[in-house]
Formats: structure tokens, sequence, C-alpha cells
């Protein structure tokens, strides 16, 4: 089984802010293929709903612990190598302009903490993740990107504006297109087509 992995906090006031990206393109893909309704476990303290994107099943899942401690609700889903090469992490990239993604695999956390966390609690950095640029851009094609760690926690922390979250809605259509050829073809395939 496919375990899509959506990064994010709980909580209504974090709902629709840029650091929630990959809880948001979970959300938006599982409404579009007619997943199960969203249910809390208590064993992961996560958020999970199952489906099928063609005919490749998924479970979605969401932890509902802080971003810092996402880790937890992720290690409960690996005891293998095996269970390690299915879980795909979805979240936020501050380096990428808003309507792109990038899909890497062993690679550092660089400095996203939910990653980090995941890393540290599955004890790996052999995953696939998906990051989902969340930064404007100039009409030049310049990332406006915030400087300072105060700065950049308030952009983290900042709602989407509507146009923001018309772009995670188109860019949720591909990510959903790159799942399914991961579950057909396996993640050289997916990046090989996905990262353009």
């Amino acid at each position: 089984m496919i375990s899509v992995i959506g990064l994010g906090n709980p909580g209504s006031e974090y709902k629709a802010t840029r650091h929630n990206a990959g809880r948001i393109i979970l959300e938006l893909i599982a409404k579009k293929n007619a997943f199960s309704e969203w249910k809390e476990d208590s064993r992961t303290k996560a958020l999970w709903s199952a489906g099928k994107i063609g005919s490749a099943k998924m479970q979605f899942v969401a932890p509902n612990n802080f971003m810092n401690n996402s880790g937890k609700s992720v290690s409960p889903l690996v005891k293998s190598k095996k269970d390690l090469a299915s879980i795909i992490v979805v979240y936020d990239d501050l380096d990428l302009p808003i309507g792109r993604i990038k899909i890497s695999f062993d690679r550092s956390s660089g400095g996203h903490n939910g990653v980090e966390s995941i890393i540290k609690c599955v004890k790996s950095q052999e995953f696939v993740r998906i990051r989902v640029g969340i930064s404007p851009e100039t009409p030049g094609g310049k990332l406006k990107k915030p400087k300072g760690e105060k700065a950049v926690l308030d952009f983290l922390l900042k709602e989407f504006k509507d146009a923001e979250m018309a772009e995670l809605k188109k860019i949720s259509k591909k990510i959903a297109e790159a799942l399914e050829c991961f579950a057909s073809g396996g993640k050289d395939k997916m990046m090989s087509i996905y990262n353009k």
C-alpha cells in the first residue's frame, strides 16, 4: 500500500496557510478521487483517508502532531525497507514558485522541520518527497522569498490568496498523476516525467 503523507499543522487556524500546502494538496486529491472520509487514528495521531487514483490503492495520512513532530505519525507506518519505499511525503517549499513541484528521493531535509522529524523518527532519508512551491514570483520570473527568520515564519503562517489557491488546485491534478505514475512505474519514472 502506498502511503502519502501531507505535512502541515492541525487546527482550523492553520488550515489554509502556506505551511499546510502538503495537507491542502492531499485534501484536494482525496476529494476529487472520492476517497473515504477523513478519520483520526489514535495509534499514529493522524488523519487518514483511503481510496484509488486510477487503479492504484493509496492511503493519505495527515499528521495531527505539529509540523516539528510529524515523524511520530509516520514511524508507525515504517516497519521495513519495503514500507519506507512506499512512502511519499508532500510538503511546502519556499525555494519553488507557486505552481511548481519538485520530486526527489534520499535527500536531506533542506531545513524543513517536518521532513527533519520524519528522517529522525524513521532513521532514514530514503523516501520520496514531493515539494510544492509556495513563493510568489515577480513578473520577470524572480522568486519573491521572505528574508530573515521572523519574516519567513510570518510568511509560512499566512493564508494563500484565492489566485494562489487556484494554482494549488491545478498542481494537485499533476501530483495525482505523479502518484499514479509512481504506483505503476516507480519513483525513477515519476521523477523523469514530472520533474520538468
